[in-house]
């Protein structure tokens, strides 16, 4: 009786492994893109079109990651199959995949390159900066999975409709899938001979690392039902399919661009709405 017993509350139990598989894998596209990373600048200066592969490759594996981590906690939600376990190794993939890999490749792509190129004034400057504002994302990146792990209830500093699920900051898969996108959009070829483009590329970076530790609202769009209508839904997700499938460095920049620069359009938008329907007080009257 009691093996019996046992048997059925095994059946009953949610399959936990499942979105555990998922995490693994995106843990397992922030160990490729380290990877790709380092083979990218192993190579030397004749072999550069083999480095920009290698860092398309890399850009490519963030990309499969943000994926794979949106899948793991929707399948994780949608079977029961949540558990503490899953959370921790959760957020530790995020903080290598989405952290560590991406401020590693973003130095090596778009900071590295400049510090190479001999007579430009900023060069000696550049990878200094460069190193800081790489850690600094890391560690904006580690504060934002904390905060994101012990706020139950967090709220923005622009609160948005009730009812609808928010992000406060920036979540870090959106980050890293912006400097994904751009190194996508470039096929990898890095930022070489020019060096305003390091200087922009820095300043990308920085933008990032506080959006990621801002109290701005970000959509979580937890309440988007396509099942509503069906029909419209499909539609949807094919034409998305399709796109980034035949022409996938522009959408994919379109698509991170947008989610990116919404957080920062809602935030400006709800301060000039506040200051506009903000009445001016009346002086106190003097006493006679």
């Amino acid at each position: 009786m009691k093996q019996v017993r046992q048997r059925l509350m095994d059946r009953e139990r949610p399959p936990y492994a499942l979105p555990t598989l998922f995490t693994v894998g995106t843990l397992f596209c922030g160990y490729y893109c380290l990877m790709k990373t380092v083979q990218a600048i192993s190579l030397p200066p004749e072999a550069a079109e083999q480095a920009a592969r290698f860092f398309d490759s890399a850009a490519k594996a963030i990309g499969i990651a943000v994926f794979t981590d949106g899948v793991d906690g929707r399948i994780a939600r949608a079977t029961g199959a949540t558990s503490e376990f899953g959370k921790e190794i959760d957020s530790l993939a995020d903080c290598i995949t989405f952290g560590v890999a991406p401020a590693t490749l973003a130095f090596a792509w778009g900071i590295r390159a400049p510090e190479m190129m001999q007579g430009l004034w900023l060069a000696q400057y550049l990878p200094a900066l460069g190193y800081f504002i790489s850690f600094l994302y890391l560690t904006c990146g580690a504060a934002r999975l904390a905060r994101f792990n012990v706020q139950k209830n967090p709220r923005p500093k622009n609160p948005g409709r009730p009812g609808r699920g928010y992000f406060v900051g920036l979540p870090i898969p959106a980050a890293a899938g912006m400097l994904a996108a751009v190194i996508h959009f470039r096929q990898g070829d890095p930022i070489a001979s020019w060096w305003p483009g390091g200087v922009l590329w820095t300043a990308l970076i920085g933008l990032l690392a506080f959006l990621m530790v801002c109290t701005w609202r970000y959509s979580s769009f937890k309440g988007m039902n396509m099942m509503r209508r069906p029909s419209v839904g499909v539609i949807f997700l094919a034409s998305i399919v399709y796109l980034i499938w035949n022409f996938s460095e522009p959408v994919l920049l379109v698509i991170a661009t947008t989610f990116v620069s919404s957080g920062i359009v809602t935030r400006l938008t709800w301060l000039w709405r506040k200051d506009k329907h903000q009445t001016p007080e009346e002086p106190a009257e003097l006493p006679t």
